[in-house]
């Protein structure tokens, strides 16, 4: 039986910079066992602060509550943006020259965060993800910029908008059986595990089943 994870995340989000290390574990446990997605959530207007002096206020909070030994940055924030498109359309569109993994997402995520990057330009962010990728830095920010890129990212976050939910990252928990269970703004470990187990059990049981008895009869 097949299980996917999808972490619904916005790139610049500080919350799901705390939840990689719990997204990088959970991947290395269950690796082969089940499937790992990521899909861009781009935070708006609601979920976005409206100062750098608030942002400083989230991030002391956060970091606190996720004993971190450094506080975040606050250079890259621009409190005239709506939404950080340039960097989330940046990590989307490497998926393009090959990158399904983390590795340029986490590079624009640790650029603005850590380094205070002006991320939100979108020549800066085109330049970290292809360095971070070594990709052609002109072609990666022509396919950033393009229609069909925007119109993922929008369907992608809309998908989230769905599931009626409000926070990111959102983790998802599907299996081919049709059960779900979805986590949001959740970034322990432990509570994934538990249902990621639970369910790694079932899929166990069904396929004892079906060993004993087949398919289901047609009628």
């Amino acid at each position: 039986m097949v299980i996917t994870v999808t972490d619904y995340l916005d790139v610049i989000s500080s919350w799901c910079f705390w939840s990689e290390p719990t997204w990088a574990e959970l991947k290395k446990r269950y690796e082969g066992r089940v499937e790992f997605q990521w899909k861009i959530a781009l935070m708006d207007p609601i979920g976005l602060p409206t100062s750098r002096e608030q942002e400083q206020w989230f991030y002391r909070r956060s970091g606190m509550m996720m004993r971190s030994p450094f506080m975040l940055n606050t250079d890259w924030y621009d409190a005239s943006l709506p939404e950080w498109l340039a960097p989330n359309c940046v990590a989307e569109a490497a998926r393009d020259f090959g990158f399904t993994d983390d590795r340029i997402r986490l590079a624009l995520s640790a650029a603005a965060l850590r380094q205070g990057k002006k991320v939100s330009d979108w020549e800066v962010a085109a330049e970290i993800g292809a360095g971070a990728g070594k990709i052609d830095n002109k072609q990666l920010l022509e396919r950033a910029r393009s229609p069909e890129i925007e119109k993922r990212v929008r369907a992608s976050t809309a998908e989230f908008h769905a599931l009626q939910v409000t926070q990111r990252p959102t983790f998802v928990i599907d299996t081919e059986i049709g059960d779900r269970a979805v986590f949001s703004g959740v970034v322990k470990l432990e509570p994934l595990t538990a249902t990621l187990d639970s369910m790694l059990d079932d899929a166990t049981a069904y396929a004892a089943h079906k060993a004993h008895f087949g398919d289901p009869p047609a009628k």
